[in-house]
């Protein structure tokens, strides 16, 4: 028998990193908490996507941190590529299972500035070093603490290391 594949939606994650710490928030429809991210539309690059999501989601402008080194091309142009690429099993309620191919990319804040009044009231905050490798539970405004999945602890984790290269 033949398992009929699932549908792909082809997505950008960026890991916002400031010091020793990564931006998350708590996603009420996936039940975890997450650093920004989203679909990449029609005529987008990765990293066209990448920027509108997270000043959508944050109000925040990032620059990319790279984590490879181009190959000297001249006749075509490069983009920065993502740190990782995942493939992740989405259960949506509405649309129905279907899978993420999702391109990971570390970041910072093009204007380092406190932002914590927006964070707070958009229930963005900032995790730091030693709570992701803690596993340290973080409430999510109703009542009960989880803490981050594996994949972004360890990708949270490795944004952080690479900022402070």
């Amino acid at each position: 028998m033949i398992k009929k594949a699932l549908k792909r939606h082809i997505t950008v994650t960026g890991f916002i990193v400031n010091k020793s710490s990564t931006l998350l928030h708590w996603h009420n429809k996936v039940k975890e908490w997450l650093p920004p991210g989203g679909h990449i539309e029609t005529n987008e690059d990765p990293v066209e996507a990448l920027n509108r999501e997270i000043y959508e989601e944050t109000g925040l402008k990032i620059d990319i941190i790279k984590t490879n080194k181009l190959l000297p091309i001249s006749n075509l142009k490069q983009i920065v590529p993502p740190f990782a690429i995942m493939i992740e099993d989405i259960n949506d309620p509405e649309e129905g299972p279907h899978q993420h191919i999702d391109m990971i990319y570390f970041t910072k804040l093009k204007e380092p500035k406190n932002h914590s009044d927006f964070y707070f009231k958009n229930k963005w905050i900032w995790i730091t070093k030693e709570q992701l490798k803690n596993k340290t539970k973080i409430g999510n405004g109703s009542g009960k603490k989880s803490h981050p999945p594996e994949d972004v602890i360890k990708l949270g984790l490795k944004a952080i290391e690479f900022y402070n290269k």
